[in-house]
């Protein structure tokens, strides 16, 4: 909601700073934000004499405010304008500031000292005076009341914490919004470091030897007080423990610390230990801990078994496939591996990951197609329906990026596994804040937490999620020799168990014919997935309905498809793909080209425009150039060289592929082989890829489709991403057929 004296502020900062040293303009809409914030900093650089302005209120200007000025007041604020963004700082806060003219006045004063008390630090800076730390807090959009439901209790925590510690020298105020951020986890660490005693510039918010050491020797048991026992409690307050923020170690703080520990996994003594601790400050944890489940990208082999059965592993997990065919080569699960894995008695619990390093590589329609090539992969290893596959989310997901992409992802993946009959159960694997929101979302029902990543700004002050089954929390190598393997070691909870035993893994082999009664079931599922992404089945705007493209690119010439598959050892879905994505995006415009073109060639003997035509919308130029390539490699025969600069060559196949939806359906095979040669003689070559094959992964596929759609920019590089979920589709129903 615009405020008025807030739109004041704006006005005032534009009038007396914008243009100088860089600072800009700020919109005058009356709504707090960062940029008005930030260009209230680089005011106060200004007035401060600082020459390189920055957006940061960073040590530079908080040591320049400190030598210059150590208290602000009436008598010693330096000049009306530097008044007067103390004035616009309190009302973008939400405090009286006066009239914004320039007086430090009792308006001011008055909203000052209760600025310091919601801070908490009245008593470390008593009065009306502003301080350089309290000035830093000014200039940010931290809050220091509750807000959007914080906890009083956790308000209390942050209050304490600035009151105790904002006088040591790299300790900054902290909000007091009732929630837990990243920052407070932060200013935690420090209040441990300077109540073990280390020095400025010794203290360093890390949980290193010398903290680790430091909590050793302070384990708390009932009867406990002091600081100790208050930043105990406050670590279980942050944790969303059910307990009061306390200085003294009651029986009832021992009985939630019992909980906490069982809940945790942690060794259940009631105190406050180093463990405890551990669990409390860092999202690893105490990583001295051994767990009884693992995961990593090494094949168990029977020597790596026993020596992980030593170690007191009982669950191992594997991946379902590895995007690369050269980075980590035993990364998925190997051939004969879940055998060996039972043998043993191991269980295994499967995780699906292919790209998903950014918000980019989520959203709904990858959702659907993540479950679909996450549940044929499970098929192919043999694991049986009721098995929980844990998708992931492998990367540092702020919390925008979990409302805007992680959520509508696991909403696809629900909704695809469901329209599969529900054969597997969905976990998350991925930060605190990932898991919790996932799963709260009713998306998941077991997580696989990130602990390890303890940078990650989703692990930094979240708690362990309530439905967490594995807490990945260090890596290690264990057993010698033939048995030694890295593993990523994770805690167990109980509430997942993977599978001990598998079904037979399904045979690698050629495709056949569609069976009759999975082509009702396919052709719904690939409209869904095209509806997803914004596809209506009835075609919308385009030329052709889905039922159409469908029929014309998957049904009516199925043997075709099988027979160019055997050929070229290339899948059937890669040609189903293509030809279905490129057909759907016929336009009325695009047929009025070709009538053009048709017109022309007839009237005047030239091939007046190279349009795509037909319905894998290929050019005479893709056309005579993957032709005349797998010619001259033998891929084919029968048909002679044509001239690519010769009208007549050019109209004469352009209109073969106009005419003829077999001829078109075989120059996809064509432009593909081509394509994954290096398209030699084209403009776009690229790095050869390994020949057609019945094990190609997912990068390999994702590269076909996408040199197929265009060279290596935008919009090629993620529209190929929505083919490859076409393609997981796809080839779910021709997975089924070669099976049965």
């Amino acid at each position: 909601m615009a405020d008025e004296m807030v739109r004041r502020a704006q006005t005032f900062v534009n009038a007396a700073y914008a243009g100088k040293l860089g600072i800009d303009r700020v919109p005058e809409t009356g709504v707090t934000g960062w940029t008005t914030m930030f260009a209230l900093t680089r005011a106060l650089q200004y007035e401060l004499g600082i020459t390189a302005l920055s957006d940061t209120f960073g040590p530079t200007t908080l040591n320049t405010l400190q030598t210059k000025y150590p208290r602000l007041n009436s008598g010693t604020v330096p000049s009306e304008n530097f008044c007067r963004i103390i004035q616009s700082g309190l009302y973008c806060k939400g405090y009286d500031g006066g009239e914004i003219d320039g007086k430090y006045n009792e308006r001011v004063q008055a909203s000052m000292t209760r600025l310091k008390q919601d801070m908490g630090v009245d008593f470390a800076f008593p009065g009306s005076d502003l301080t350089p730390k309290v000035f830093k807090g000014l200039l940010n959009m931290d809050a220091y009341i509750t807000v959007n439901g914080g906890s009083d209790a956790i308000r209390a925590v942050q209050r304490w914490l600035n009151g105790e510690f904002v006088n040591r020298r790299d300790f900054n105020v902290i909000p007091c919004d009732g929630h837990h951020s990243r920052d407070v986890a932060k200013s935690m660490l420090y209040a441990v470091q300077f109540t073990i005693g280390m020095a400025d510039g010794v203290a360093n918010g890390v949980f290193g030897p010398g903290t680790q050491a430091g909590l050793r020797d302070h384990t708390l048991d009932v009867g406990s007080s002091g600081t100790w026992v208050q930043l105990f409690s406050g670590g279980m307050v942050l944790n969303q423990r059910p307990v009061s923020f306390v200085s003294t170690f009651t029986s009832g703080l021992s009985s939630a610390v019992s909980q906490f520990q069982s809940f945790a996994k942690l060794p259940v003594t009631g105190r406050g230990d180093f463990s405890t601790w551990a669990s409390l400050l860092v999202s690893y944890g105490d990583q001295a801990r051994k767990g009884e489940a693992c995961d990593g990208v090494t094949r168990i082999t029977p020597a790596r078994a026993t020596a992980l059965k030593a170690e007191g592993i009982k669950y191992i997990g594997r991946y379902l496939t590895n995007a690369s065919t050269t980075s980590l080569p035993e990364k998925a699960i190997q051939s004969g591996e879940l055998q060996t894995i039972a043998d043993n008695g191991l269980r295994c619990f499967p995780i699906y990951q292919t790209f998903g390093r950014g918000a980019e590589d989520f959203g709904y329609p990858l959702g659907r197609a993540a479950a679909q090539a996450a549940i044929n992969a499970a098929l192919d290893h043999g694991f049986k329906p009721g098995t929980r596959i844990f998708f992931a989310v492998d990367f540092d997901a702020l919390d925008q990026d979990v409302t805007n992409s992680v959520l509508p992802h696991f909403k696809g993946i629900q909704d695809a596994i469901a329209d599969d009959g529900g054969r597997f159960a969905i976990g998350v694997y991925g930060p605190r804040n990932v898991c919790t929101r996932v799963s709260e979302a009713g998306h998941a029902t077991a997580s696989f937490v990130s602990d390890m990543s303890s940078g990650f700004s989703g692990n930094f002050g979240y708690p362990l999620p309530e439905n967490w089954a594995y807490d990945q929390i260090v890596t290690r190598t264990v057993g010698s020799g033939a048995g030694a393997i890295e593993i990523d070691n994770n805690i167990a909870s109980g509430r997942d168990t993977g599978q001990g035993s598998f079904n037979a893994p399904r045979p690698s082999k050629p495709d056949g014919r569609l069976a009759d009664d999975v082509i009702e079931s396919m052709q719904i599922d690939v409209g869904k997935f095209m509806q997803s992404l914004g596809y209506p089945l009835d075609g919308g705007t385009r030329s052709y309905q889905h039922w159409k493209c469908f029929q014309s690119a998957v049904v009516d010439h199925d043997a075709l498809i099988t027979q160019l598959s055997n050929r070229y050892n290339m899948r059937k879905a890669l040609i189903q793909t293509s030809c279905y994505w490129e057909m759907r995006h016929i336009e009325p415009l695009d047929e009025a080209a070709w009538a053009t073109v048709i017109a022309a060639y007839a009237t005047t003997g030239e091939y007046i425009r190279d349009t795509s035509t037909g319905i894998g919308k290929q050019r005479a130029v893709t056309l005579v150039g993957a032709w005349n390539h797998c010619l001259m490699a033998g891929y084919t025969d029968g048909r002679r060289i044509l001239d690519v600069n010769n009208d007549d060559d050019k109209y004469s196949i352009w209109k073969e592929a106009y005419d003829s939806e077999e001829f078109a359906l075989t120059s996809v095979a064509m432009i593909h082989n081509w394509d994954i040669d290096g398209k030699p003689g084209g403009d776009d070559s690229s790095p050869a890829l390994r020949r057609p094959s019945l094990d190609y992964t997912d990068t390999e596929i994702y590269e076909v489709l996408r040199r197929y759609q265009g060279p290596r920019v935008e919009p090629a590089l993620s529209e190929a991403k929505k083919r490859l979920g076409l393609y997981y589709v796809m080839e779910k129903y021709n997975s089924i057929s070669r099976n049965m």
